[in-house]
């Protein structure tokens, strides 16, 4: 099963400890072979919007930056409750903020 993990702009100003623990955290992950890609999102973005055959563009940013996705991991793993345990343990790294973990369909 295959699930991203976004993470939501936080207040929290990252430090050497952070990066430290993240890179552990990385390489374990994809030494195991759960990791399948992780990045970073711009946090402006593109809209594009279709009504009646119209194609409307719009340039962002569209939420309050408390609520952009600035981050992200693709992880396959066997269940949803290991992808809980590994958002979890993101977030013990990373301190507080918000994190959204939702299933990936298809191939």
């Amino acid at each position: 099963m295959r699930y991203l993990m976004m993470s939501k702009q936080s207040d929290t100003t990252p430090d050497e400890t952070l990066f430290v623990e993240m890179g552990k955290f990385i390489e374990e992950l994809t030494a195991s072979g759960v990791l399948l890609a992780t990045g970073g999102l711009e946090p402006s973005g593109v809209r594009l919007v279709s009504t009646g055959g119209e194609i409307s563009v719009t340039d962002g940013p569209f939420a309050e930056a408390k609520e952009a996705v600035v981050g992200f991991a693709l992880v396959e793993v066997r269940s949803k409750e290991e992808a809980i345990e590994l958002g979890r343990r993101f977030r013990k790294i990373v301190g507080d903020g918000e994190s959204v973990i939702q299933q990936v369909f298809g191939p």
